[in-house]
């Protein structure tokens, strides 16, 4: 693993713990070797998470729509910033360029960007490691409801286990460190088309 790629808030939250979280997942990224990759801009927990990897020597990588740049909420200080059309062209790729993605607390954005790019591991497009950095309990009814999903029979559970789940970015880590993606990923067998 050499990238990874946080999904978070544009804003702080109501709670100074996400910010707190955020800073600390930065600065572990690049204090254990790794690129951050993110969304580009410098507002909330985006930027606070790109702060906290730059200020601790890390390469960090912004990918930005031109609409938000032109809005100027890009970030002017990191190792690269690329400005693409669209959000798919974003997240795209960001997934190209990371090796793992952890959600932080945000809003629809941060969980339509998780859930893409763990349906994509569901579907074997790639076996790269998913998670949520469930700080202060805040994923915690989000969790409940993929479990939920899981026992009543929309999602295998070795799809639902792809998704880690971390209270700490430390834990995240060794989490995605020890990764291994299931084998044949797929979401239905032919005995159960009949």
């Amino acid at each position: 693993m050499r990238a990874i790629c946080v999904f978070c808030g544009s804003s702080y939250g109501s709670r100074e713990i996400y910010a707190d979280a955020a800073a600390r997942t930065g600065h572990l990224i690049a204090e254990q070797g790794y690129t951050l990759v993110y969304g580009g801009a410098k507002v909330g927990l985006m930027g606070k998470v790109a702060d906290a990897a730059r200020s601790a020597g890390g390469k960090v990588i912004g990918v930005l729509p031109r609409a938000l740049q032109e809005k100027e909420i890009g970030h002017e200080g990191l190792s690269e910033l690329h400005l693409v059309d669209s959000m798919h062209e974003r997240k795209a790729m960001m997934a190209d360029l990371s090796d793992g993605f952890i959600a932080l607390p945000g809003g629809v954005g941060t969980l339509e960007e998780i859930f893409e790019v763990w349906t994509w591991g569901q579907l074997g497009y790639h076996g790269k490691p998913c998670g949520f950095l469930n700080i202060g309990g805040y994923f915690d009814d989000l969790i409940a409801f993929l479990d939920h999903q899981t026992r009543e029979g929309f999602t295998r559970d070795v799809m639902r286990a792809m998704a880690q789940v971390a209270e700490t970015p430390e834990d995240m880590i060794r989490l995605f460190e020890n990764y291994s993606p299931p084998s044949a990923p797929k979401w239905i067998t032919r005995e159960e088309e009949t």
